[in-house]
């Protein structure tokens, strides 16, 4: 090394990988490096993107110190956004690169987007007058700058008309500032019309969004009240004045409905975030986003790492969902950490939500969060009248699903021209198959979960691992044919069903995995809610937020499903979900229904949702919530311990056992092995911790984890702090 580099600077970066702190690095002569700048640095034998930590960087030999190689023009990341990585890293017990590496998932943004090349009017003439070139002139006249192709579509000609004005002078190139990826939101654009339920709720979030200063509040109305055009008011709040606004929502790509909503009142759609954006446009969102021009996000969890230059205001549309639970590398709540993204950026928060988490009624009960509640629907509609189905007394016909009643009123609501859906949360044709000879059972090779029939594709497939094989004519187990028998329903079987006692009927089939991806839901939402089906059988997707104007009656299919586990969130779960998707009824004022297929009428849950008292049933959970020592009164903390062979895995998991430090108020359950013991070729074994909600339960698993063996070989330890599966 030279001999200078013993005055070179020294500082810390936080490069995407799973190290637990920043790493030195030494800044070049001339070079000008600002904490939160985003890098390029050496890493082994490659380069990779890292961001310019706080502070001094750790002492390190000079023969070992390299040099930073590049900085990126690039807005650097803001300090509350560091402060964030650092808390979530912290409070998750990730590595903080692996925090960091969730705000750098858009290498191609580091550098400004180039200018396109354009054209203006120089003012000289053409050497001959034709009527094309008139009228290439005429549209150029007013001294704008043109691209190519965008000036010949404009005066309807060819490309070789504008290049021959060009090679004659009469354009002079110029450079074009890329185009915003969407237009500003214009908060005075189109006004709603509110109740005076709304208005005041409006008036409330608005002048919290209206002021400085952190708090969070939870929007809790019945669905089909409005909390969308509610929480719209906030965000027009925030942006007039001058701030950035995140909207986070479950499914971001399945909501169409939402993205048109908002450009109704705003004038122009959200930029989008979430996995399906092509590579380029994500590059174009995140670069904006950083430098200020993109004004509201409207995302998926991953969007909560954005860099937002000026965030003013968050708001977490269905904040019960589990979908914004992220279970993969680094284990986060996006619900829970868009709080203290607020908290550390001094800015509200917005919860919104029908059916809210116990976690958001305690803390609105316990005064940390302020609760306004929207009790009706907009324009007086009526809520869907509940009645469940007991189907020891009215059973299905013999090979069937849907009890005579359901079919009843589904025929009824086809003659008045309505529209009609059948919930199931189980996606395919069948949950097992079996030979009816052998007994044989189909399973995954990798998981232990049985596979899944899709008939409309003719393969068994693993809803955990991917694995899928052609469905055969034989048992592969004694080579009998035709004996293979399709046990339980699935959204497939319904469909097939439905068919049967209504062919005439227009039946959509809804379901994440169905040919044709995002691209084919939105289209058919979108048929759906012109009233373009007669009956839709679906699984959970439809009960986000979706509004279908015809709906008058939602049958659910197996009411008891989500109560057949041993999650102390079932009853809280299975709660949230029907309520949701029976509220797809009604929406418009038109007379609703909502018939629950159950095995026990008498069940909490089922009495809750059909007398309509939720608090009766969020008091009762709440109580015994506190009487367990659960979550939000206790607190939880899952280790999950994998590796290649069932004997690796069960002798790592002990060893974590065993190392595990007595201390009070802490119990260390475990191991056990995970329900789904098997995944994608990997034996699971899982402990859990549960402590006092005052429990520094982060502080006891590090200690923990020190003490244990390091893992060795294919064993890996994944800690998930607040778990939401027990899978």
């Amino acid at each position: 090394m030279r001999r200078d580099s013993f005055q070179k600077r020294v500082i810390p970066v936080l490069v995407p990988v799973p190290a637990e702190r920043p790493y030195s690095y030494a800044v070049p002569q001339g070079m000008t490096v600002e904490p939160g700048a985003i890098l390029r640095v050496p890493l082994g034998p490659r380069e990779v993107a890292g961001i310019a930590w706080d502070g001094e960087g750790e002492p390190v030999a000079p023969a070992k110190l390299r040099d930073v190689a590049h900085v990126f023009d690039c807005p650097p990341l803001p300090s509350d956004m560091r402060r964030f990585i650092e808390w979530v890293a912290c409070y998750t017990l990730s590595p903080p690169g692996m925090v960091a590496r969730m705000a750098l998932r858009a290498p191609g943004a580091f550098d400004p987007e180039p200018a396109v090349e354009g054209l203006r009017a120089s003012g000289r003439a053409p050497d001959r007058m034709t009527a094309a070139r008139q009228r290439v002139l005429a549209q150029a006249g007013d001294g704008r700058a043109w691209t190519r192709s965008g000036l010949a579509h404009a005066a309807g000609v060819s490309l070789s008309v504008v290049d021959g004005l060009a090679r004659q002078g009469v354009f002079e190139p110029v450079a074009i500032p890329p185009q915003p990826v969407v237009a500003p939101p214009d908060p005075a654009f189109a006004r709603p019309a509110l109740t005076p339920d709304q208005t005041e709720a409006a008036r409330r979030l608005a002048g919290t969004a209206g002021r400085d200063g952190f708090s969070v509040t939870l929007l809790d109305g019945v669905t089909g009240s409005g909390k969308t055009e509610v929480y719209f008011e906030a965000v027009a709040a925030a942006v007039e004045r001058g701030r950035q606004v995140l909207i986070l929502l479950p499914e971001i790509a399945l909501t169409q409905a939402f993205l048109e909503r908002f450009h109704d009142r705003f004038g122009a759609k959200p930029a989008e975030w979430h996995s399906d954006l092509a590579p380029r446009k994500r590059e174009r969102v995140w670069r904006q986003v950083a430098e200020g021009q993109v004004r509201v996000v409207a995302g998926a969890r991953s969007a909560l790492f954005l860099p937002f230059r000026e965030l003013g205001l968050i708001v977490v549309d269905e904040e019960h969902d589990p979908a914004y639970k992220q279970e993969d590398r680094v284990f986060y709540n996006a619900r829970d950490m868009s709080v203290v993204r607020g908290h550390l950026g001094g800015f509200p928060v917005v919860l919104a939500s029908a059916t809210p988490s116990l976690e958001s009624r305690v803390n609105a009960e316990q005064g940390r969060y302020a609760r306004i509640v929207l009790p009706g629907r907009f324009a007086a509609a009526a809520l869907p009248e509940l009645r469940t189905i007991d189907m020891r007394r009215a059973p299905p016909a013999r090979g069937d699903f849907l009890s005579p009643m359901l079919i009843e009123a589904a025929g009824r609501t086809l003659e008045r021209g309505e529209q009609a859906l059948l919930f199931l949360n189980r996606r395919g044709y069948a949950p097992l198959t079996l030979c009816r000879v052998c007994g044989h059972r189909f399973q995954c090779p990798n998981c232990s979960s049985w596979l899944v029939e899709h008939r409309f594709r003719r393969q068994l497939v693993c809803h955990h691992c991917g694995h899928h094989e052609a469905q055969p004519e034989a048992c592969p187990e004694c080579g009998t044919l035709d004996h293979l028998a399709a046990c339980g329903p699935g959204v497939e079987r319904i469909a097939e069903e439905v068919d049967r006692h209504f062919p005439q009927a227009r039946t959509i089939v809804l379901s994440s995995d169905l040919m044709g991806g995002v691209k084919r839901l939105r289209l058919e939402l979108e048929a759906i809610a012109r009233g373009e089906a007669d009956i839709v059988v679906g699984t959970q997707l439809v009960a986000k937020g979706h509004n279908f104007p015809a709906m008058t009656l939602v049958g659910v299919v197996d009411a008891d499903l989500g109560l057949a586990n041993g999650d102390p969130r079932a009853a809280e779960r299975t709660f949230q979900l029907l309520s949701q998707v029976t509220g797809r009824a009604g929406r418009t004022g038109r007379k609703s229904t909502g018939l629950l297929q159950t095995w026990q009428p008498e069940h909490p849950v089922m009495q809750a949702l059909v007398s309509g008292d939720a608090e009766t049933f969020y008091q009762r959970e709440i109580a015994e919530r506190e009487r367990a020592g659960l979550p939000p009164f206790g607190r939880l903390a899952a280790l999950i311990v994998s590796a290649a062979t069932r004997a690796e895995a069960e002798s790592h998991a002990r060893a974590l056992r065993r190392a595990a430090p007595a201390a009070d108020g802490i119990a260390v359950l475990g191991p056990a092995e995970a329900p789904l013991a098997l995944v994608a070729g990997r034996h699971r074994f899982r402990l859990l911790v549960h402590g006092g909600r005052r429990t520094d339960i982060q502080g006891y698993l590090r200690g923990l984890l020190s003490r244990a063996p390091r893992p060795r070989g294919s064993v890996r330890v994944q800690v998930d702090v607040d778990p939401q599966s027990f899978l």
